[in-house]
């Protein structure tokens, strides 16, 4: 009820916007002029030197939109603070929007939802990997060629999981793990893995990591749940895809911001306007 009073018409949309673009000051676009009028059009600015107008949705992820406003800040609602975010199918029917429609533009969102990278996992760690995809007729485990090998680790406290994250593999080779291990995890980090060889040679970089047999997932139930929870979350809201490691991030930007409620839509909002804006059509898919 609070989102849909702020946010009822496109003007105020395009106020908020504003006021993050420009938070920092005004600078024009095309000139680096930081002086300005102000626009006729609600949230735009007027370069007082080149006359250069810009509105508040340029050179960012809301760039040339297509559709009012306000339904794409629903959308990144929707996608956030909702418990498990929602499909492009469901924001189709509520909001008269073609389905490709609002699928191109949640990717945009996706976009915004990649890890900065700045908060790499540290204190006891788990790691493990997994596959992404139906059965294959005669093939089990590691020989399944059509599935997604994805790695995940998170970061564990008395509490139980306090952050994720995850990320598509080309196999479980030490070279595809070890570049994983040095984007997410401190390297003064206790982790703890399986005993899967590709881990083996990381042991040189990281001290403290520790491979114990896994015993059908019983000795690292956190880890294990995690990936179930995934699993269970991509099967029941996109059923399938091919753009894995964007749903992978959406699920870790999410997971990792459970403490935060009250600020997720903000952030969010804050990425995609100083985002690098993608004009060039997304291939429609899953």
């Amino acid at each position: 009820m609070e989102f849909t009073e702020k946010f009822s018409t496109k003007e105020s949309c395009h106020e908020y916007l504003a006021a993050i673009k420009w938070k920092n000051g005004y600078s024009c676009g095309k000139c680096g002029n930081e002086t300005y009028y102000v626009g006729r059009k609600t949230g735009s600015r007027l370069c007082s030197k080149c006359k250069y107008l810009e509105s508040a949705t340029a050179r960012t992820l809301f760039h040339k939109l297509k559709f009012p406003l306000n339904k794409a800040f629903y959308i990144v609602y929707k996608m956030v603070c909702s418990k498990k975010g929602i499909s492009s199918y469901e924001l189709s029917r509520q909001l008269t929007l073609r389905q490709k429609t609002c699928w191109t533009f949640q990717h945009k969102v996706l976009t915004a939802m990649q890890s900065t990278g700045k908060h790499p996992l540290e204190g006891s760690v788990e790691v493990d990997e997994f596959f992404v995809g139906g059965p294959e007729e005669g093939k089990v485990g590691r020989g399944n060629k059509d599935k997604k090998q994805v790695t995940m680790a998170i970061q564990t406290d008395a509490f139980g999981i306090h952050r994720c994250y995850a990320k598509v593999i080309e196999s479980g080779h030490s070279d595809e793990l070890g570049s994983f291990f040095m984007e997410r995890i401190n390297p003064q980090a206790i982790v703890k893995t399986d005993q899967w060889t590709g881990y083996k040679p990381l042991k040189a970089k990281y001290k403290n990591l520790e491979q114990s047999k896994s015993d059908k997932g019983k000795n690292f139930l956190l880890i294990h749940r995690q990936i179930m929870m995934f699993k269970s979350w991509l099967r029941g809201i996109h059923h399938h895809c091919t753009h894995l490691q964007r749903y992978l991030d959406e699920f870790c930007y999410r997971f990792n911001r459970l403490k935060y409620p009250q600020t997720l839509f903000h952030n969010l909002i804050e990425r995609m306007v100083f985002a690098v804006p993608i004009i060039y059509p997304i291939r429609y898919n899953s």
